[in-house]
């Protein structure tokens, strides 16, 4: 968009949205939906972790009371509550960018974020012997690599 001043042109870049039409095709819309999608589930996981700290480490220290990760549950616990809420602001400020300025990098960081995340908590379940928790993670993981893959290609 540019506004012109007393014959003078001044660019208001910063300010234009992509045109209607750009949102509106199928990848744009992937790219949208999953970055909504990985924003809402790791908020609220984290959210979740901060607001309710107390059943979640209490959870924790009895889910892996009897394994190697025992004497690491606040650690662990602290560092997958920080990436959950850093792949959730990453998923919902990259989502918005997408909408507001037709690119994804932000959302494409949040993704990877929650690839790091989902591979930690995995990686946990696996340990605990958890496999029935181990598996509902699968899919999410999915979604995660495609999420990956289509913030990755900003067209196409």
């Amino acid at each position: 968009m540019c506004v012109h001043v007393a014959s003078e042109s001044v660019s208001l870049t910063l300010l234009a949205m992509p045109p209607l039409a750009a949102l509106l095709t199928p990848w744009t819309i992937i790219q949208i939906l999953v970055s909504l999608f990985l924003a809402i589930l790791f908020l609220q996981s984290g959210l979740d972790k901060v607001i309710d700290w107390r059943g979640n480490l209490e959870f924790h220290r009895s889910h892996f009371a009897n394994t190697p990760l025992a004497p690491t549950v606040v650690l662990t616990l602290v560092m997958i509550t920080i990436i959950e809420l850093i792949a959730g602001t990453l998923s919902a400020l990259g989502c918005a960018m997408i909408v507001l300025r037709g690119h994804g990098a932000l959302a494409f960081w949040g993704a990877v974020a929650a690839g790091v995340n989902l591979t930690m908590l995995f990686f946990g379940q696996r340990v605990a012997k958890d496999y029935g928790s181990a598996a509902t993670l699968v899919p999410y993981f999915i979604l995660t690599l495609i999420a990956i893959a289509v913030l990755g290609h900003p067209m196409m």
